[in-house]
């Protein structure tokens, strides 16, 4: 056997290793992440904070044609006052709609209806890859539109967004939806700078990252230039509020700044001294309701419109 031959070989399977190797990188971080149950969640809030307010009676559940007509899971928790005032909360990575019982007590008591959803990959919704805001992005705008057509003599419509739902939520309005503001909580305004301070956390070599993002653009035909909310923000118009816990490791409080420098339109960012990643609401409840419900008086007084 001549060596320009063995060569070739070892170079082919090199090649091969290469690719097999980032399309699993790619797997694990848009994949294989665990999500959990509907009753999983619920406990984890229950044990975190007082849910009792929330009565399964309550609850309308349906389903929205989302984007590619992929099937969301959704809840409707109507006020016990009668109002013409919306919210549709987006829950985080590995989360569901359960998860957003945290904030919804807040918004029962500011006079929402509140509509809570699965993001695509989670829940009850069937099993599919999260693009960290460019497809749920999509899947959002149509429940936007439902809740528009289900729900008639809407006055004031707002989104609620924690992590990848907050991204998501940024991400949506590059779309102009029909929406009066958008409350985005620990967002990341590129998926790069998260995923990469992950592998410097875990002490792997960064260039993991870079040899995923190939898996990912030959797999899913989606690269790290597609995870960007940041780059939806550009002529934005509708109010913001970011909120951010202070001491957040994992999307670092820099992403809502940046989120906020870039924006355009009517921005309030505050952060909470002492929380971590998506924790700010525990951490001072208090502070964190002061600041919706300030930043939604601005917006209902009109003095946020552009």
């Amino acid at each position: 056997m001549k060596w320009p031959f063995v060569v070739g070989i070892i170079l082919v399977l090199l090649i091969l290793i290469f690719f097999v190797f980032s399309f699993l990188l790619a797997k694990y971080i848009m994949a294989d992440g665990r999500r959990q149950t509907l009753e999983e969640a619920k406990k984890w809030q229950s044990e975190h904070c007082d849910i009792s307010y929330f009565k399964e009676e309550n609850c309308v559940n349906y389903t929205v044609k989302g984007y590619e007509d992929y099937e969301l899971h959704v809840t409707y928790y109507p006020n016990s006052e009668d109002t013409d005032k919306y919210i549709i909360l987006s829950h985080g990575y590995t989360d569901n709609r359960m998860g957003n019982l945290k904030y919804l007590e807040m918004y029962l008591d500011l006079g929402f209806n509140c509509i809570i959803y699965d993001l695509r990959g989670h829940g009850e919704n069937a099993k599919a890859i999260t693009t960290y805001g460019n497809y749920e992005a999509k899947d959002l705008i149509k429940i936007i539109e439902d809740t528009r057509n289900r729900y008639q003599g809407i006055k004031e419509l707002g989104l609620h967004g924690e992590s990848l739902g907050s991204a998501t939520t940024i991400t949506a309005l590059q779309y102009k939806p029909e929406v009066d503001f958008a409350v985005t909580d620990c967002p990341f305004a590129d998926i790069e700078n998260v995923l990469r301070g992950g592998a410097r956390a875990a002490k792997l070599p960064e260039f993991f990252i870079d040899i995923m993002n190939i898996g990912s653009k030959i797999r899913y035909g989606l690269s790290l230039d597609d995870m960007r909310p940041i780059n939806a923000i550009v002529d934005n118009k509708v109010p913001i509020l970011l909120i951010h816990g202070a001491a957040d490791s994992f999307i670092v409080p820099d992403n809502s700044k940046r989120l906020y420098e870039a924006d355009p339109g009517y921005k309030e960012f505050y952060t909470i001294e002492g929380a971590s990643h998506a924790m700010s609401i525990f951490e001072d409840r208090e502070l964190y309701i002061q600041y919706v419900t300030g930043f939604l008086k601005t917006v209902e007084s009109g003095m946020a419109d552009n």
